[in-house]
């Protein structure tokens, strides 16, 4: 199946670069671009695109606004595309609001061209592009902002089986699925259907969301 995607940036340059090397690959169709937040909703709701690449920084409208409309859209509007942040810095304030909006996470401008291919791949899956890497810088991140625990977050959390629990402290902690199936002597695939379980009973879009979910119900703390 062909991978349908917009991308969204204010610098054509990026744009151009960006659709020439995703247009060279079998299994993806650049089917449209824009140069801000505003148009790159009106591109998405008109082409249906599966992913998103959306800059973070751009004017008229920027892509944590964009990103919001697109993943939470009005009455009458069905398609919700994938969206994938894209951002010069590591981390950077609006990336953390907008995987709480549901982006499926975020890639540096500067990665390989091979990085930015497989991570269409893996948005479009519907996987969370959340590499461990990224995930601690994130916590570092929440650590200095958001310091308390909220309470509807914490009760949520007695639904999980102690094994479902100690699963997305792990990830939460910044650990991958091998990692976790190593640390917990797991089969990998058995940690794949214990964060399943941990989604679907939270009401969790992935493992971004998973993260934030973790910190914010008190779960881990940061720097613990």
């Amino acid at each position: 199946m062909t991978i349908r995607v917009i991308i969204v940036d204010d610098q054509a340059m990026v744009r151009a670069g960006f659709a020439a090397l995703l247009s060279a690959q079998p299994d993806i169709d650049v089917v449209g671009e824009a140069p801000d937040g505003r148009q790159g909703i009106e591109v998405s709701r008109g082409t249906h695109p599966d992913v998103v690449l959306m800059d973070v920084r751009m004017p008229e409208m920027d892509g944590l606004a964009a990103a919001r409309a697109l993943l939470d859209p009005p009455v009458g509007v069905v398609h919700r595309p994938k969206v994938l942040m894209l951002t010069t810095f590591d981390v950077d304030d609006y990336v953390y609001e907008a995987l709480r909006a549901g982006a499926s996470g975020f890639l540096l401008k500067d990665a390989p061209p091979a990085d930015l291919i497989s991570a269409v791949r893996v948005v479009a899956a519907g996987e969370a592009l959340l590499a461990p890497s990224v995930t601690r810088r994130l916590i570092a991140d929440f650590a200095q902002q958001r310091p308390a625990p909220r309470k509807d977050r914490s009760l949520r959390l007695k639904g999980l089986t102690p094994r479902e629990t100690e699963v997305l402290e792990l990830i939460a902690r910044g650990l991958s699925n091998q990692e976790i199936a190593d640390h917990l002597v797991l089969a990998e695939q058995t940690v794949k259907t214990h964060l399943g379980r941990v989604l679907a009973k939270l009401g969790l879009r992935d493992r971004a969301q998973a993260v934030i979910f973790a910190y914010e119900s008190g779960l881990v703390a940061p720097g613990g």
